[in-house]
């Protein structure tokens, strides 16, 4: 099979939903069992992680912490069949993974996001130099619903990821937070959340779109001695934007110390 999923959690199962889409020439394997729910609805096969390594390509699904322990007992098989290995693990670079494997392999790493899952995710992604050119550009093609695909280089992978990897859930934080502000205002929290929603899609859409600053388009909706100023200035006092930079720079941190 074209490709193999070892460990299927938040992470993979979201690059398994958004695979589907261009391909189901693949399988998925865990070690609970509940990837198997998912490997019906995908109407892909299930199997083990034995089996998963006789793929083409296997996407290493695994927690950083738990890599060795996965890839040690499959270091025969790796040996033999020398699939090209995808790490999306934190932390981890592709010499380790390759030490962790037992043999030289092709290796890609690619940091996703879990909006991959409804094809508005970011991958970042590097190669070793034994993969070659045709692997990337199928991966690339099979991942083509996944979102935004963009090369980096290695040393900056574990710096963007505090960006894509982990702003979903700091951006899920602020949409839960503007949706608390409007209910306290008097509106329901179902039209809230899904005002607080569009509103950071539609904002996104207008920097992707139009290419200004954010400050420029910050400044765009703020009219003077309007409303919106009045908030800015509550956010500025609050340490808004400091608060964000120091949790991508704890990120960051933590990602260094996974890599040890």
């Amino acid at each position: 099979m074209k490709y193999g999923f070892i460990g299927c959690g938040n992470m993979g199962g979201a690059i398994a939903r958004a695979m589907a889409k261009a391909t189901k020439d693949f399988m998925l394997t865990d070690r609970s069992g509940k990837a198997a729910a998912l490997a019906q609805e995908l109407g892909v096969q299930y199997g083990t992680n034995e089996e998963a390594v006789g793929c083409q390509r296997v996407f290493l699904g695994v927690k950083p912490q738990m890599m060795a322990q996965v890839l040690q007992p499959l270091q025969p098989i790796l040996a033999e069949k020398k699939p090209v290995l995808i790490t999306m693990a934190a932390g981890l670079t592709m010499d380790a993974i390759e030490k962790m494997a037992g043999t030289r392999v092709p290796v890609i790493r690619i940091m996703p996001n879990t909006p991959v899952a409804v094809g508005k995710g970011t991958i970042l992604y590097c190669c070793n130099d034994l993969v070659e050119d045709a692997d990337v550009e199928e991966l690339l093609s099979d991942l083509r619903f996944a979102g935004i695909l963009d090369p980096l280089e290695e040393n900056l992978i574990d710096g963007a990821c505090t960006v894509s990897g982990c702003g979903p859930a700091y951006a899920y934080m602020f949409l839960n937070a503007l949706a608390e502000g409007a209910v306290a205002c008097g509106i329901s929290r179902e039209k809230a959340q899904r005002y607080a929603a569009a509103t950071m899609e539609g904002a996104a859409q207008m920097f992707l779109t139009t290419g200004q600053h954010p400050d420029a388009l910050r400044d765009a909706v703020c009219s003077p001695g309007g409303s919106t100023i009045e908030g800015v200035k509550v956010l500025q006092q609050q340490g808004f934007h400091d608060a964000v930079v120091a949790a991508l720079a704890a990120a960051y941190k933590r990602n260094l110390e996974l890599g040890k």
